[in-house]
């Protein structure tokens, strides 16, 4: 993982071209504003997870004979 120090409106980019950057410190939050391009997904990593397991539990418990004859 890489740790960085970023002040109020301060950014880093990934990949040349997500931006991420600190919009406001308030206590122990921080808000972030995210740029990227719209065919890139962005998620807070709770929706992510809740995402990525909804998929394992529609591949293994469904019928694959029958989406494979759609």
């Amino acid at each position: 993982m890489l740790a960085l120090t970023r002040k109020k409106q301060e950014a880093i980019v990934v990949n040349n071209n997500v931006e991420i950057t600190v919009l406001e410190v308030k206590g122990d939050q921080v808000k972030l504003g995210i740029s990227a391009p719209k065919e890139v997904p962005v998620y807070r990593k709770e929706i992510y997870l809740q995402i990525q397991e909804a998929n394992k539990e529609a591949m293994s418990g469904g019928n694959i004979e029958g989406l494979k004859n759609l």
